[in-house]
């Protein structure tokens, strides 16, 4: 199974930029793993909000291929603990999935048009952070997932 996080507009936070950077080479020693960026709109403030989220679908969904699992990354998703994350994620290598494809939306949110395409949404935390931020933790927590279902000392319950 290939991981591909897609995510709305640059990290401008060269401090994150070295962080998500390490995590992924570490996630490398596991998994194929990518972190695609979808360049930000021009002129969102003549954008109503529907507009905006309709035009970051389109970008989204011109990104996969038919055969992807698409798992978006919603306030209102299901929550899991690292060890419940590192069982979902072998649940997903275990299905024999091609791609899992986890995307990071625009301010918004999702358009309707993406929230029926996907298969599934992950809340990270039931707190607000930015989608910069949220980058690196769930590069992060995709790291530590793996390094639990390998048992490795990464993580301490």
């Amino acid at each position: 199974m290939k991981i591909k996080l897609l995510a709305i507009g640059k990290t401008d936070n060269k401090n994150l930029i070295q962080l998500i950077d390490e995590y992924q080479n570490r996630l490398k020693h596991y998994i194929k793993f990518e972190l695609e960026i979808i360049p930000d709109i021009k002129n969102v403030k003549n954008l109503s909000e529907h507009q905006q989220k309709e035009k970051e679908g389109e970008l989204i969904l011109a990104k996969l291929q038919n055969t992807d699992c698409l798992v978006l990354l919603d306030d209102k998703g299901k929550h899991y603990t690292s060890v419940e994350f590192s069982k979902y994620l072998q649940k997903k290598m275990n299905a024999g999935i091609k791609q899992l494809v986890l995307v990071i939306g625009g301010p918004y949110g999702f358009s309707e048009t993406v929230y029926k395409k996907s298969t599934g949404k992950i809340s990270l935390s039931k707190m607000t952070f930015s989608h910069q931020m949220i980058r690196l933790f769930i590069v992060e927590q995709l790291y530590r997932g793996f390094s639990i279902l390998r048992n490795e000392p990464y993580h301490h319950e």
